[in-house]
């Protein structure tokens, strides 16, 4: 049976947010498992990249007709005001969502879901630049920055730009079982899951200041020093606050407990110290984790790796040394 899955694009879409799953769907079809991709817009016709590229022949959503999957690609214009892209491209992918089995997005494409109320209460992910930005426009929804691809229930969100590769494998396992999937992710050369697990682009650094003064002074000492005591008592007593208004705080601004915000700063300093050729030991003592053995736990937790198969992988782009 083929399945249908329409992939809603626009003006100033992301490129490879459209061709990188739709690769996937058609290497599927040709080891046996046929997928139909159908480019729909709100319009129909001839939308723009935001690479200057033009996708033809679009059709409109309303003709669309029974669809199995649809994928929201991404683009910048969907995380601005108004969030989701307008009116006209909600109604668009309200419509299309309306008549799938499952639903998706990549990137920035989370908005339009979220716009649409589809994500309240669910567990959702977007690129890590507009993570915060998300969970703050649409408090109701379970933000998480770190991940590559989250399925909740017929929902399924995912990271940015390539994530949306990772994202239609796990469609592809979900359809057709996990031999198919690693055997699409063979051919494509691409890992059916990425080393480093399912975490992106680490947010703890790339996050803006947190507007309450009291927070910004906080977390600016934790980055100047991850290696100090940085604990939730520490800290409160140094701010003056209790542990209990400490910890609202985080929620309110950061959206994560004062401990995991520290362990993920601790984490992307000690990955940059294991690249600069650091050892294990001196990695964890001067990024404050103490002992090898907790520096593991956190990498595993946050990264799905251990610290020297990071190195190998990520020390340099030539890839691993023979």
């Amino acid at each position: 049976m083929t399945l249908r899955v329409a992939f809603l694009v626009f003006d100033g879409v992301r490129t490879l947010d459209v061709s990188g799953p739709v690769k996937v769907f058609h290497q599927a079809a040709q080891f046996g498992c046929p997928y139909e991709p159908v480019l729909a817009s709100a319009r129909g016709g001839t939308v723009t990249t935001s690479s200057g590229m033009a996708l033809g022949a679009t059709v409109a959503a309303a003709d669309v007709g029974p669809v199995d999957t649809v994928v929201i690609a991404g683009g910048d214009r969907l995380a601005e005001a108004p969030p989701g892209g307008g009116a006209e491209l909600l109604s668009a992918a309200s419509v299309l969502a309306g008549r799938a089995a499952r639903v998706a997005s990549v990137c920035s494409g989370a908005f339009v879901l979220a716009a649409l109320g589809l994500l309240e209460g669910r567990r959702a992910t977007t690129h890590w630049r507009h993570a915060q930005t998300l969970a703050r426009g649409f408090p109701l929804v379970r933000v998480e920055p770190d991940a590559l691809h989250i399925r909740d229930g017929r929902y399924f969100t995912s990271a940015g730009i390539s994530a949306g590769i990772d994202l239609a494998l796990a469609l592809v396992e979900d359809d057709h079982g996990s031999d198919l999937a690693r055997r699409v992710a063979r051919e494509l050369v691409v890992f059916m899951q990425r080393p480093g697990g399912q975490s992106q682009f680490s947010t703890a650094l790339a996050t803006p200041p947190a507007r309450n003064g009291l927070l910004r002074t906080l977390t600016a000492a934790v980055l100047a020093d991850p290696a100090a005591d940085h604990s939730l008592s520490a800290m409160a007593a140094s701010a003056s606050v209790s542990t209990r208004h400490l910890t609202r705080l985080f929620r309110s601004e950061l959206h994560t407990t004062p401990a995991r915000w520290v362990e993920r700063v601790r984490v992307d300093h000690a990955q940059r110290l294991v690249l600069d050729g650091l050892s294990v030991t001196a990695a964890a003592h001067h990024s404050g984790f103490g002992s090898d053995e907790t520096l593991r736990r956190a990498f595993a937790r946050h990264l799905g790796t251990t610290p020297t198969d990071y190195r190998r992988r990520f020390g340099t782009a030539r890839g691993p040394v023979p």
